[in-house]
């Protein structure tokens, strides 16, 4: 399973943080930091990484595989 994220579309929400907060940050700008963007996601944070995906207001977050 990979998430990527269109930092195009990202506003700077948060939601995807407050559900998985080991996997997203935001920094003091508002950018979200996602440093898996791309890459496989760990078997225990998937469940939260997949909810991300489904609560992102904005889409900016694909779940691949």
């Amino acid at each position: 399973m990979r998430i990527t994220l269109d930092r195009d579309r990202c506003e700077g929400h948060g939601v995807c943080e407050s559900a998985a907060p080991e996997l997203f940050r935001l920094d003091d700008q508002g950018d979200l930091e996602f440093p898996l963007d791309g890459q496989e996601i760990p078997p225990p944070l998937r469940a939260a990484a997949a909810d991300s995906v489904l609560i992102c207001p904005v889409a900016a977050l694909k779940l691949e595989g």
